[in-house]
């Protein structure tokens, strides 16, 4: 039996990840600090160790204690916009985190480390965004996510430590954060409604994303360690028709079968048009989509409605205040 360690395997694509890799035969272990997981989110299946990445400590008591084959690496607090005014956090945590985990994988000779990355590593760099482009990552965010690839590039040439690397985008579904209204903008948008409140778009919405349910990425996540020609290797991963966050709000509206209003706020600085290309990732995996914008929200719509609504949360300790969105600082 093959033994996996899932970190932030509480969260939204963690818990898919770790639900897919107990229906393929491994042992799981999910470590999770539940700052953006919740425990009710994982399989009694898995086991459950409540910590942070960013303990190397305690990483170098558990990489000795069950010798894992493979480390799926989720954990993050991925929060584009969010990430200018934190920067220390997002470094601490996205950054140091996962070389704490790279150290421990090397000296620990783990068969293949899965990275989870991000489409935010290419930037503004004009769409479709393809793996073989220079990223040019332009929020703190993306920056740690390139800075984590390359130093898995570096640790597989240095000691022979096997990757693969994926950069979802957009990535929706049953077990996203409701509270979070930093990020995830389907979940805001469902928790909004469910409130009867007006759903909050930054600028005119006519910025444009790709948006992607999570059963079309977690299975290739997971069972990607099986494709030995993925190792070392770069993959986009999602769904392939982008919409502007405008149709969006329509649709979602019609996926949860309540009729919202609109409020448009002051234009944050983001990326307008970030979609990808997944050539490489359809060779590699088989991975065309089985789920339809419209389809995927009307199954985390259902899911939605039973969770119900949750009280969003306002980030502690927010480093910088100058040019903070001030939808952010709303209750």
């Amino acid at each position: 039996m093959k033994i996996s360690l899932v970190t932030g395997g509480a969260g939204f694509i963690g818990a898919h990840v770790t639900r897919e890799l107990l229906t393929l035969g491994h042992k799981v272990v999910v470590l999770d600090d539940l700052s953006g997981g919740f425990k009710e989110n994982l399989p009694s299946a898995a086991i459950f160790i409540e910590g942070s990445i960013t303990d190397h400590i305690l990483l170098e008591k558990l990489f000795t204690e069950y010798n894992f084959n493979y480390v799926y690496h989720l954990a993050a607090y991925a929060a584009e916009g969010l990430s200018h005014f934190i920067k220390r956090f997002n470094y601490n945590n996205n950054l140091i985190g996962s070389v704490n985990l790279i150290n421990e994988s090397i000296k620990h000779k783990v068969e293949c480390f899965v990275f989870t990355s991000s489409i935010a590593v290419y930037g503004a760099l004009p769409p479709p965004m393809k793996e073989s482009m220079t990223p040019c990552p332009e929020d703190p965010y993306g920056i740690a996510k390139y800075a984590v690839e390359m130093d898995l590039k570096t640790s597989h040439e240095m000691f022979g430590l096997n990757y693969i690397i994926f950069r979802p985008h957009n990535v929706y579904g049953e077990y996203q954060n409701l509270g979070d209204k930093y990020r995830n903008v389907v979940g805001i948008f469902m928790n909004q409604l469910m409130q009867n409140k007006p759903l909050t778009i930054f600028g005119d919405g006519k910025q444009t994303r790709a948006f992607s349910y999570i059963g079309d990425v977690a299975p290739h996540i997971a069972n990607s360690v099986n494709t030995k020609e993925a190792y070392n290797q770069i993959f986009n991963i999602g769904a392939d028709k982008d919409y502007s966050v405008n149709e969006l709000a329509t649709t979602v509206m019609d996926a949860m079968g309540i009729k919202g209003e609109i409020r448009h706020v002051e234009a944050r600085n983001e990326v307008v048009h970030a979609y990808a290309d997944h050539t490489k990732s359809h060779t590699a995996f088989g991975s065309k989509l089985k789920f339809s914008l419209s389809e995927g929200l009307i199954k985390m719509a259902n899911w939605a409605k039973v969770t119900g609504v949750k009280k969003s949360v306002t980030f502690k300790n927010i480093e910088i205040l100058e040019k903070l969105p001030p939808v952010w600082l709303e209750k």
